[in-house]
């Protein structure tokens, strides 16, 4: 794949929709329902980045992402649970590796609405953009040690659990161990098949 093909889909990124979601380009009016989830220490446990300490915080955030989408270098879908008309959290690719074909996939949701499916459809539907639209090869998705609830969630997708990184990744002062899991656009295909879809 190259790299101008991410930038003409990234650029003007597309929406995507599900039974009850709408995947869509993050906006300046998400801070409110960003920050309400963002700020959360629950949320960020197993994240890289820290709660967000105040509503302007997450507006400046939201304004600097205006200009990595214009740039066609930010890939995340705001997720709209559209029965409450909310802002729920983010879902998307968070890197690629052209020459290979291959992306890595990252979710956020506010944990007011784990336990609902929420993630589990929006991830669905990134993964069909990614092997439909995109021709991708292969596509995973990492989760620090220990949380568990992420991992199943990848495996629920059709990702294979393909092992953990001691120690590799520092972060908020501490060395942690990272999960991967992924799917191949081969297995993807065979799945959907399955499916009858």
């Amino acid at each position: 794949m190259k790299k101008e093909k991410l930038y003409r889909v990234f650029s003007h990124i597309p929406e995507l929709l599900t039974e009850r979601l709408t995947l869509r380009k993050l906006l300046v009016a998400d801070a409110a329902d960003m920050y309400a989830y963002a700020s959360q220490p629950e949320t960020t446990r197993y994240l890289t980045w820290y709660p967000h300490p105040d509503r302007d915080y997450t507006r400046q955030y939201l304004e600097y992402l205006g200009s990595r989408y214009a740039a066609g270098m930010f890939y995340d879908w705001a997720v709209i649970y559209e029965p409450d008309c909310r802002m729920v959290g983010t879902c998307g690719f968070t890197s690629f590796n052209c020459p290979s074909d291959s992306a890595e996939v990252g979710y956020v949701i506010n944990p007011e609405y784990w336990g609902k499916g929420i993630a589990k459809e929006a991830l669905l539907r990134v993964l069909e953009f990614g092997f439909s639209e995109l021709k991708l090869h292969r596509i995973e998705a990492r989760f620090m040690e220990g949380n568990d609830r992420s991992r199943h969630l990848m495996e629920s997708v059709g990702m294979t659990f393909e092992g953990i990184h001691r120690d590799s990744l520092f972060v908020k002062g501490e060395y942690v161990s990272v999960g991967v899991c992924a799917i191949l656009r081969s297995e993807w295909e065979a799945a959907r098949a399955a499916e009858g879809k």
